[in-house]
């Protein structure tokens, strides 16, 4: 029995660190590799979205209907931001990497504001409104492959 017992407790650690995978999450890069999200595990696992080798990218040969998706989401949390009364108050600079299942359910958006941008207290209720946004949010291209974007962004109120 206690060799069957170690046989469950074997293939359970080696799930575990699998299954942190499955959560939608919505956070700064530096609390995503601190609650044990490896960036370069991700990075395998999900395929670039654009690259500049055809053979390396998820949406080879569909580039522009890509990029018009992306600005399509990001227009849609600007909007979801705008109605949820998130004001900026300026024009702010971030850095977002984007990891998106086949399906257009996002799984990681993460994130990082230009140091000194953004007011920590701003920034934990943007983390609080994108963790909503994603959960409900579905990207307009799928694909046959997880795939991930990542881009500089200018965030600035709607006008």
């Amino acid at each position: 029995m206690r060799k069957h017992n170690a046989q469950y407790l074997f293939v359970l650690a080696l799930l575990c660190p699998l299954l942190s995978f499955s959560q939608v999450m919505a956070t700064t890069f530096q609390k995503a590799i601190h609650s044990g999200v490896s960036i370069p595990v991700l990075d395998s696992l999900y395929q670039s979205a654009l690259h500049s080798d055809p053979q390396q990218a998820a949406f080879a040969g569909q580039e522009q209907e890509f990029q018009h998706a992306y600005i399509s989401m990001l227009q849609a949390l600007g909007d979801f931001l705008y109605t949820n009364n998130f004001k900026w108050g300026k024009q702010i600079r971030c850095f977002n990497r984007i990891y998106i299942n086949k399906n257009g359910t996002i799984d990681y958006f993460l994130f990082n504001f230009k140091p000194g941008e953004i007011d920590p207290e701003k920034e934990q209720v943007f983390e609080q409104l994108l963790g909503e946004f994603i959960k409900n949010y579905r990207f307009p291209l799928t694909n046959t492959k997880d795939f991930a974007q990542c881009s500089p962004v200018q965030y600035a109120d709607k006008k």
